[in-house]
């Protein structure tokens, strides 16, 4: 089977001086407002992948990212491992998600955790969403300081990246990992270096500037780490086996 049929895209291959930003699991009723303002003071777009159930709680904020002219993309009903579920709940999470965006969101999915495998990703492209994954990553979910994650981007950078930060995390194994503050200092910092340098633009946009690069991604995190998971949604999901 053809790469641009089963491979999901990571990057876009262009001479242009152009990345995107994208960010993971919220809406957050703290954190995306003060995001907003960081990309609104550095006259930056970008891409949020929104978790459904937190979009159904917050609309406000989602109708706030798209009039600010951000795009907004799939993020599953309640994040997920795609792997570790059944074909038809992976399509009804997508379904789910897709209602709660509405009418904002654009048929882009982020499989949760980057977990996917050949039937997930099929799933998604037969109900007619294109995969985005990303090149480069901020690892902006563990006990990185706002330093580090800014040269974490700074050295890998490239035309054509897209880049993973999280604007709330939907899940994690501890509460000090919900404090968004080093992040959106990092993104800051980031966007103050690279000015001139780099235009940040949303998916949409980047894959209309270049050929879109496609990787055979197949992951699934271990059921140990997942059910140590938390969140302020209720009652973690707890994996036993590969359905």
């Amino acid at each position: 089977m053809p790469l641009f049929v089963v491979g999901t895209i990571t990057n876009v291959s262009t001479s242009n001086p152009v990345a995107a930003l994208t960010f993971d699991d919220g809406p957050d009723p703290v954190f995306t407002p003060l995001l907003l303002d960081v990309l609104k003071k550095h006259r930056t777009k970008a891409t949020f992948f929104m978790v459904g159930k937190a979009a159904e709680r917050h609309p406000d904020i989602v109708k706030e990212v798209a009039v600010a002219g951000h795009a907004i993309g799939n993020h599953s009903w309640d994040h997920p491992s795609f792997p570790l579920i059944t074909g038809r709940e992976r399509r009804a999470q997508i379904q789910a998600c897709e209602k709660a965006i509405a009418p904002y969101g654009q048929r882009l999915f982020r499989p949760p955790y980057g977990d996917q495998n050949l039937l997930s990703r099929l799933e998604a492209l037969w109900l007619g969403y294109q995969v985005i994954m990303y090149s480069l990553t901020a690892v902006d979910w563990l006990d990185h300081d706002a330093d580090w994650m800014k040269n974490q981007v700074m050295s890998r950078i490239q035309n054509g990246s897209i880049i993973l930060f999280h604007d709330s995390l939907f899940q994690y194994r501890d509460n000090r990992y919900a404090d968004r503050e080093p992040m959106l200092n990092a993104l800051d910092m980031l966007l103050k270096e690279l000015c001139g340098r780099f235009t940040f633009v949303t998916i949409p946009e980047l894959i209309s500037q270049g050929r879109p690069q496609r990787t055979y991604w197949i992951k699934t995190t271990d059921i140990n780490i997942l059910n140590e998971r938390s969140g302020p949604y209720g009652e973690p999901r707890q994996y036993s086996r590969v359905q």
